[in-house]
Parts: C-alpha cells; structure tokens; sequence
C-alpha cells in the first residue's frame, strides 16, 4: 500500500490544492473546480489522480474538524482486483448452422467485473427473458430452465408490475446466486435502446477498460468465474435468428410491460476470453463528527457520495480526461459543505461523512465500508447518498431514491417543503438508478437509505437532462466548461444539512416499511 498518510502532507502543502472562496456558493464551485481539474486526471481509482482527490478531501475533513474515522487516519484502505481483457487474444464466435465470428470491442463488449472463466468453452445460449430472480412475487425467470453448462441471454429490464427497484435488485444482488445455483456458465445482457443512458458508440470506448472487484470473495455477489459479456442492440438480432423468434418481438413485449418469454435460442457460443488481474488498494476517505448527546452519540447517520470517476481513456473531441464535475465531484463538494453546517449546529447522533472509492467499477468502496464498517455495524442507522444530483437547473423537485422504502421516505419530503421544494418519484425507474449508486451497498446489509437527486419535472428540465445523459455522462465533456450554477446547489445543500439533521436529531432511529421487499435484510439487533 502507498504512504498515504505521507503523501496527504504533501499534498496538502501545495497551494494548487486549496480552494480559497467565501461565500457558499464560492466554497462549493472551489471544491469543484479542484476534484474536476485535469490534474486530478479523472480521479480513477487506484490512480494518482485519485490518491490526490483523498488527499484533498481528507485535508478538508481536517479543516472542518472532524475526527479521523478510518483505519489509518482518515483513509479506509480496499482491497481491489483489476481484471484486464485483452481483446486481440480473445475470440468468440456464434456457432449453428455456420460459424460466425464476432468483434469483439463492436458487436460484443466483454465484461470486467466478474472473473472471467478460463480456457475455452462452447455453450448452448438459452433466452431467459430479463433473467430476474424474484419467486416471492410471482416472477422467476430461472424456474423450471435446465441452464447447466449453458450461457443465458436477457433482455434488461422486467415486467411493469414490479417495482423498478425489485428488478433492479433481482439483477444484481440475486443473479448470481442464481446462475450459480443453476449451473449456467455465463451471460449475455442485451439492453434495451429506449433505456440506455449511454449510447453505445460511447459504450465502445471502453472496451478495454479495465474493471474492478472486491479482493475479499465473499464481498462479491458472483463466487466463481463466469463468461459476461454485452451484446449491441442493433445486432441482436443475430441471437435470434434459429430462434422462430426475434429481437424486435422481444422488444415490443418489453416496452408493453409483460413478461418475456424464454426459450432455446438454437446456437452455440464458442470462443476463449484472455484475462490478467492485477491486486491493489485504494482508500475511501471517512471523517467523523461525533453526536453530542450523550446517549444518541453512539448511533451513526451515514452521508457517502463516491470520488472516483472514470480517468483517461479513449478521446473525445480530442480531449481524453474524463473529468467527473457532475459526477460525482459536485456530491463530494456537497458533502463538504454540508459538514461545515454541521458541524456548527451539533447534532445529536454523530454522522460520518464517506468518500468512497470504486464506485464506478461497481459500487465497490461503499460496499465494503456497509461491510466492514469502521464504527460498530449495529450503530449505523441510516445512509442518505449523492450522486450525480445534477445541479444544472433551480432546485424545486427532488427525487429520494428509495422513499418508499422507509420512514426516510417522510422525513426526506419534510426536509424538501421546509426549502420550498417538493419530493417527487422517480420518474424513470427503467433505468435502474435504485442499485446503481453507493445507497444500495447499506440497503443491503439493513440500513435505510435514501440517494438524491435533482428532479426534471418540466419539459425543458427533461430536456437538459437527457442532453446532458447522452453527451456528457462517462465522457470528457462532463468538466468545467459546461454551464454550471452553484446557485442552484446552495437550497439544495439546506435540504441535505435539513435531512440530515432531522435524522440525526429524531428520539427513534430510522425503520423500513413494513411493505418493504428490502426489510428482510434488517439486522436482527435493530428490527423493531
């Protein structure tokens, strides 16, 4: 591991680093204009440009007084495992009534995050529809399919009787374990065009970026290697063809909300995936700012917002740093500012405020702090996450992502009305943004939580933030020429100070619904 602590001194003595400002909104666009400098190269983690990030925020914490909360100062080192594909020793090709080879890095774009299998393998591909796990209510998508040494194909997404939340859920946390249960060797998720935020021209340029997991394997939802891979939309139609059946069908029963059905799609993927991992550590940054009641103290109200971005990869426009100002530099400089009001009023409960790392190679930091938390885990009460809140019009709806879940939902609503703003739903659960940001590691482990977000109500709302999605979302152009207003963060900042005070400051501690599909995984000690 580096010397971190050592290189947050030095850091920390260069003047480039500071961010000198006086009023709110000044304070936060410096923050900003330091995380999303090129200097920080895209603040990828396991880099420089990373290391330098927590360097920076971990100065920060220091300047507000927060108490050191990690394991080695203010830093939670994670252990992580690089998986790199090389694409020009790899091959894959359709195999049925002829072989058809396909492009890997154009047609196909293997997957990093999950080990790789080794050696060469030939398997059967079976449709399995949006291959979701959910036997208790009602949908199982791997019930009654014989998957043993096979490959499935699904079409992300689900039926619109479940809640976007439980698909999004299914697709994760139980995928897995289900292939593994059903002995399937691999997967090939095609997604669907009107759900995709990024288009897949820009999806291609990082087909030989690595990816990411936890080192600990029993911190990973996959087990064991398995081939993953996704396959582009405008050429799944070659899946299906000795199918009887076609992509374009699948489709229209997709977007007509009904279940999917599965069948054997008549072909064989046959190839080898060549694939090195390389080990190391990269930190999250946790500063404390103790409770001061005197019972209450011992609780713990979690505030995350992730520091990692993509960094240097394939250029854009001529421009190849990917530097990350609205995601997710802006939620790490809210995180700042928000623990210098709050440290000034005190609340009664302590709240940690977590930087975590790997969130973009799969919310990796996040879940192992949930996990191994640096307070006792019994102590945590509640996560409220930023990320990519898009301050990029005035801030008079929000969405609480997983307001439904649990009193946090009410108290969430309170906290926007008392700033004059309204709390919405998602208005695009499609796009499975409940299991896509550091929220879901707590939910998965009991914790109630919410992840925030500027709400696009009105059509020109909408319209900025689908441009902003499609242009500038995992690319170059997310930096500091785009228009950026920090008047419009400052009433959402009240609300975060606002939110979390109240649940810092409430008698009781935060519970789920008793509805809630996600209450199964409260800890037995803090049920209530």
């Amino acid at each position: 591991m580096r010397p971190l602590l050592l290189a947050t001194a030095i850091l920390l003595s260069q003047p480039a680093l500071s961010a000198p400002a006086t009023t709110p909104a000044e304070r936060w666009m410096g923050h900003l204009k330091v995380l999303a400098d090129d200097k920080m190269e895209g603040r990828l983690t396991g880099t420089p440009g990373y290391d330098r990030a927590a360097a920076y925020v971990a100065g920060e914490f220091q300047k507000l007084g927060l108490t050191p909360a990690g394991t080695n100062g203010f830093y939670q080192p994670v252990e992580l495992t690089e998986q790199t594909v090389d694409l020009k020793a790899s091959r894959l090709e359709l195999v049925g009534k002829g072989n058809v080879p396909l492009v890997l890095g154009e047609q196909v774009l293997v997957g990093t995050r999950v080990p790789q299998i080794k050696g060469a393998f030939d398997a059967p591909l079976v449709f399995i529809g949006s291959g979701l796990h959910l036997p208790e209510q009602g949908h199982d998508d791997f019930a009654g399919m014989d998957l043993a040494g096979k490959i499935v194909v699904v079409l992300a997404g689900g039926p619109s009787r479940l809640s976007g939340a439980l698909k999004s859920h299914a697709r994760t946390a139980e995928f897995w374990p289900a292939m593994q249960r059903a002995g399937a060797i691999g997967s090939i998720t095609v997604a669907n065009p009107k759900q995709m935020d990024i288009p897949w021209e820009r999806q291609k340029l990082f087909a030989e970026t690595p990816g990411m997991r936890l080192s600990a394997p029993e911190l990973n939802d996959a087990k064991r290697p398995f081939f993953t891979a996704t396959f582009s939309p405008a050429e799944a139609e070659m899946l299906f063809l000795a199918s009887g059946r076609s992509f374009g069908e699948m489709l229209k029963i997709a977007d007509a909300g009904e279940t999917l059905p599965r069948f054997d799609l008549n072909l064989r993927l046959k190839g080898e995936i060549v694939a090195r991992d390389r080990d190391f550590t990269s930190p999250n940054v946790v500063g404390l700012l103790p409770g001061r009641d005197r019972k209450l103290k011992g609780e713990y109200v979690v505030l995350t917002a992730h520091l990692d971005h993509v960094g240097v990869d394939k250029p854009v426009n001529g421009d190849a740093v990917y530097n990350g100002a609205m995601d997710n530099a802006s939620g790490i400089a809210s995180m700042i500012e928000s623990g210098r009001a709050l440290a000034k009023k005190r609340p009664k409960r302590s709240v940690l405020l977590v930087a975590v790392t790997g969130e973009e190679r799969g919310l990796l930091g996040s879940r192992y702090n949930a996990n191994r938390p640096t307070v006792p885990a019994g102590a945590l009460v509640a996560n409220i996450n930023m990320d990519m809140f898009l301050p990029l019009w005035p801030f008079t709806h929000v969405t609480a992502l997983g307001a439904e879940e649990s009193t946090l939902g009410a108290v969430s609503a309170k906290a926007a009305q008392g700033v004059g703003a309204r709390q919405v739903p998602d208005e695009a659960p499609e796009r499975n943004l409940f299991v896509r940001s550091d929220q879901y590691s707590f939910v998965r482990v009991g914790i109630p939580a919410l992840a925030l977000k500027f709400a696009a109500v009105s059509p020109e709302e909408q319209a900025i933030q689908k441009d902003w999605l499609t242009n500038r979302y995992h690319a170059p152009s997310d930096d500091l020429n785009q228009p950026i207003n920090p008047d419009y963060v400052l009433p959402f900042n009240r609300y975060l100070e606002t939110l979390i005070l109240d649940v810092a400051n409430a008698p009781a501690r935060p519970t789920w619904n008793q509805e809630s599909f996600f209450r199964r995984f409260e800890p037995a000690q803090s049920a209530p």
